[in-house]
């Protein structure tokens, strides 16, 4: 019988064992032995559940027990996951994770250790929740360079702006119902000014372009900014408004990575992703687009994740996966001045110096403001351009 861990029995942690108890005849014939998680690490008290007997508080027990061959670290944030984490893979144990935050900051040297000791740290579910994207990018699209990945990487913003387009709420209103509906936490921030995709599309370049991308130097920018009129002035362009997280390969094999709303045209599938779903792109040389859509998060979603990540850990303890990448010495990360794309422009003024100004391909009034897209343009471009206007450039946005 195999012998696995949870540490932290939050949302997923207590997922991940219910989907062991759930599906335990299933997980037995898929690795050819019964799987029992034997310890549940959390500080709190829940001796009254069924498994009380299992909970732990002291992290020593699980890494001293010869027994244990695989982790799911469910905890968050970085400093005691990493700690923990570290440990388990220098004791010879697997780790499987869903801890977005510890992937994109510490991923590469924890995969360095795995590597060292023979043992897996797999990751599947820190992007995209249930959604199956890391695996399919490493195994069905290995033989592809990737020339860019794009997507709707949080499914709380998406909401938001679904709410905003679809119904008329503003902001403040609709990340109020995220949270009423559980899908927003008490602190937002993470969500709302893009920190969780961020950390997502660095995840993302990671394994596509062979080097860190660090989310401190990744540029985000998030959706509270974006107003009623902004969805409006979307609208009249044709486009719907979405948080998307790029990452795009240039040809010296430099890449642009960034977290920005954008004005995504309705004809585009990832117009039509809406609620709490996610969806991600991804651009092979050989395959061209493959789309991958579902529910990014969700307790038994991302659960199911883990547990598939910790029943491949057991599948292969004696092969371990080939993953890694660099530790960002590389300097793969272009800055986002050169980017060129084309731009939303809502402005509040004279026609005439708006179109002296920007190169516009479509100008449309809107509660006596004037809603522009124009021609593409490098970002630092732009910002020139508007700085001419002399402050009368209300919002902007890239087109997608």
């Amino acid at each position: 019988m195999i012998k696995a861990a949870i540490l932290g029995h939050g949302t997923v942690g207590s997922g991940v064992y219910e989907v062991f108890e759930m599906n335990a005849e299933k997980i037995a014939r898929t690795v050819g032995e019964p799987v029992e998680v034997k310890y549940v690490l959390d500080l709190r008290d829940f001796s009254h559940l069924p498994y009380g007997h299992k909970f732990v508080n002291d992290f020593s027990v699980i890494e001293n027990d010869p027994e244990v061959s695989v982790v799911c670290e469910v905890m968050g944030g970085v400093r005691a996951a990493y700690d923990f984490t570290k440990r388990c893979l220098l004791a010879g144990k697997s780790v499987c994770t869903s801890n977005k935050e510890l992937v994109a900051s510490k991923g590469d040297e924890l995969l360095r250790i795995a590597e060292a000791h023979n043992v897996n740290y797999l990751f599947e579910a820190s992007v995209g929740g249930g959604i199956p994207i890391i695996r399919p990018m490493i195994q069905c699209l290995a033989a592809n360079e990737f020339n860019q990945i794009c997507g709707i990487l949080n499914g709380t913003t998406n909401y938001i702006l679904t709410q905003m387009i679809k119904n008329g709420v503003a902001f403040e209103d609709a990340l109020g119902q995220a949270q009423v509906n559980g899908y927003a936490e008490a602190d937002p921030t993470a969500d709302i000014e893009g920190h969780d995709a961020c950390r997502k599309i660095c995840i993302l370049s990671d394994l596509a372009f062979g080097d860190k991308f660090d989310p401190e130097a990744v540029s985000c920018e998030g959706i509270s900014r974006i107003t009623l009129r902004d969805v409006e002035c979307a609208d009249r362009l044709g486009c719907v408004i979405k948080l998307i997280g790029r990452a795009v390969r240039c040809a010296d094999g430099t890449a642009y990575a960034f977290v920005a709303p954008h004005l995504v045209p309705k004809e585009s599938p990832l117009a039509a992703v809406e609620d709490v779903f996610n969806a991600i792109m991804v651009e092979g040389n050989a395959t061209g687009d493959v789309m991958f859509y579902g529910k990014g998060a969700g307790k038994l979603a991302t659960a199911s994740a883990v547990c598939a990540d910790m029943l491949d850990c057991i599948a292969h303890r004696e092969h371990r996966r080939r993953i890694s990448w660099g530790d960002g010495s590389q300097k793969l990360l272009r800055p986002l001045d050169t980017f060129v794309s084309p731009w939303y422009v809502r402005y509040q003024g004279p026609r005439a110096a708006l179109e002296a100004a920007l190169p516009c391909e479509s100008v449309r009034e809107v509660g006596g403001e004037l809603a522009a897209s124009v021609s593409a343009l490098s970002t630092a471009d732009l910002k020139a351009r508007i700085a001419k206007l002399e402050g009368h450039v209300i919002s902007n946005m890239r087109m997608l």
